[in-house]
């Protein structure tokens, strides 16, 4: 069986509290992003959806400890899910305040690549992120190898990429740690990284918008990222030479 491209999309925001609105604003933004999409449903331990009739009551009463619980569509053939987690205040960029993570997955489908920058936006707002990104998976597990160690020691990134710090050893949450297909930058994380410059940025603004809260959406690519395309893995080489702070490479 041929197994399905997925879309992955994380932003990280400030922490939940107990019952947080923002956790609504998420599901409902995803809603409002792809027509004829309702996330009502949690998934069984035994991996089977469950309708939830109440949900906007369920999920508001069930956000506690930093997180949410995970919601789907309902469609096993092609799901679409939303969890939030939290990464404690150690293990945070800046080491002060704890982290909400939210992750969602959807088909790499026709429907969701048209929808997809309004998604991350609509995801991103929801949550009051920092920084976030919305990328194919397989260009995501590369990405992935940029951060993560070996057995050696420092991470051996593929490809050529440039080795990024762990999220700890990162000075401030508005630094975006890495980079993505669709890359979502609040206006403190722009001004973290530099963004826009109109001398240096003119292809990076051909891609680009503004949201209604003063942060950036910017597209590296006009498809989704595939790294085996030399184009594309040549444009996320030159994203990283031009926002050296990204992954906590410039000094402080």
């Amino acid at each position: 069986m041929t197994r399905r491209k997925k879309l992955g999309i994380i932003v990280y925001a400030p922490a939940l509290v107990r019952e947080d609105g923002r956790t609504l604003e998420i599901v409902q933004g995803m809603e409002q992003a792809l027509p004829g999409l309702r996330m009502a449903w949690e998934v069984s331990e035994n991996g089977r959806p469950i309708a939830l009739p109440q949900r906007d009551t369920w999920l508001v009463g069930r956000t506690k400890d930093g997180e949410f619980p995970l919601v789907c569509n309902g469609d096993e053939r092609s799901p679409i899910t939303v969890y939030g987690l939290q990464t404690s205040a150690p293990h945070a960029p800046g080491g002060q305040q704890p982290l909400l993570d939210v992750h969602a997955k959807l088909p790499l489908d026709a429907v969701v690549i048209s929808a997809a920058v309004e998604m991350l936006e609509r995801i991103a707002e929801g949550a009051r992120a920092f920084w976030g990104h919305a990328t194919p998976g397989e260009a995501a597990l590369d990405i992935a190898y940029q951060t993560a160690p070996t057995l050696e020691g420092p991470p051996s990134p593929r490809r050529g990429l440039p080795a990024l710090k762990l999220f700890e050893h990162i000075r401030s949450p508005e630094i975006p740690a890495y980079l993505g297909w669709l890359n979502y930058w609040s206006a403190a994380a722009a001004r973290a990284i530099g963004f826009p410059d109109p001398a240096r940025d003119s292809e990076l603004l051909s891609r680009a918008r503004r949201t209604a809260t003063g942060g950036w959406l910017v597209q590296l690519t006009d498809t989704p990222l595939d790294l085996d395309n030399p184009a594309h893995l040549d444009a996320l080489k030159q994203a990283y030479e031009r926002f050296p702070e990204v992954g906590g490479r410039s000094a402080p």
